[in-house]
């Protein structure tokens, strides 16, 4: 999709002065756009994409709701008819994991959370435990590769999903993508931006997949927890470290997917193995059952 007709149906578009490719995303072409009346993104989706569970009338509606709270980037425009979403600019740092693992910004990182968690609830819910077996649907029917023993984990998935839900914590509005690229530092304040899988979700998902994401040490998981919620609750702990396993063994059918469907030049498989071995070992591991028994607790 060329961007010029894009630019051409946005008035704050036009009349661009630069046009430059924005490096980074594993789904769609991204772009900065300068013009006379500021500084803009432009997101084109990249094909096939409602295999990824994206629902692209979800996003614009919680794009808009996560703009509103001051968390997520100004909404400017949707063009469906273009696969298109148009936001302000953010000026300021973008996040990498090794940024995230020096520790000194995991205040930041949960005050963020708190401040989109509070808005106004988002069109759809996400539960990985829903869309995993999607995404394990449209591996099976179309032949994409799987890694080796992925399906032997089911009954410790299935495991996971009756502990976590004996005490559900209320959902609220979440990003559920929250790799550390999706965090931008302006002026000491973390923005969060990219809202293609969010949705009504538990807390403590997020803060499991900050974790994960980042590959975080489980004391930084603890004071992030602590961040959150006030201290650092033995539950809480492992629902975010439960839901950070279930996040790496769902995504892992993501990067196959994206394997089968995606022209984008990455290493999809690399990227899904390295979260799909880190699930393995924490399926495997000495602690498992012990988090099935902490997620129940009362405290």
């Amino acid at each position: 999709m060329a961007i010029d007709p894009i630019l051409d149906a946005v008035p704050e578009l036009r009349n661009a002065t630069a046009i430059e490719p924005l490096m980074g995303g594993l789904t769609n072409t991204n772009y900065k756009v300068t013009a006379p009346s500021g500084c803009y993104v432009v997101r084109i989706s990249g094909k096939d994409t409602s295999l990824l569970a994206i629902d692209r009338e979800n996003e614009v509606h919680n794009t808009v709701a996560a703009a509103e709270t001051g968390v997520g980037a100004p909404f400017v425009a949707a063009l469906p008819e273009h696969d298109a979403l148009v936001l302000g600019f953010l000026e300021g740092e973008v996040m990498d994991a090794d940024k995230l693992r020096r520790g000194d910004r995991l205040a930041a990182v949960a005050e963020s959370c708190r401040r989109l968690h509070a808005g106004r609830r988002f069109l759809q819910d996400f539960d990985m435990f829903a869309i995993q077996p999607r995404y394990l649907e449209i591996v099976r029917a179309r032949d994409f590769r799987l890694p080796d023993r992925y399906e032997d984990f089911e009954p410790q998935i299935r495991a996971i999903e009756a502990a976590m839900r004996v005490r559900p914590e209320p959902t609220v509005p979440c990003n559920n993508d929250l790799l550390a690229e999706n965090f931008i530092d302006v002026g000491g304040e973390m923005r969060l931006i990219d809202y293609e899988y969010s949705g009504n979700n538990e807390p403590s998902f997020e803060l499991g997949n900050v974790w994960s994401e980042s590959n975080l040490s489980l004391g930084q998981l603890e004071e992030l927890v602590a961040h959150y919620y006030g201290r650092p609750l033995r539950n809480k702990v492992a629902r975010a470290r439960l839901w950070g396993l279930m996040s790496k063994y769902g995504w892992t059918l993501w990067g196959s997917i994206q394997v089968g469907i995606s022209d984008l030049d990455f290493d999809f498989w690399g990227w899904a193995m390295e979260k799909y071995e880190r699930a393995a070992e924490e399926l495997d591991g000495p602690l498992f059952e012990q988090l099935l028994s902490d997620v129940q607790r009362e405290d």
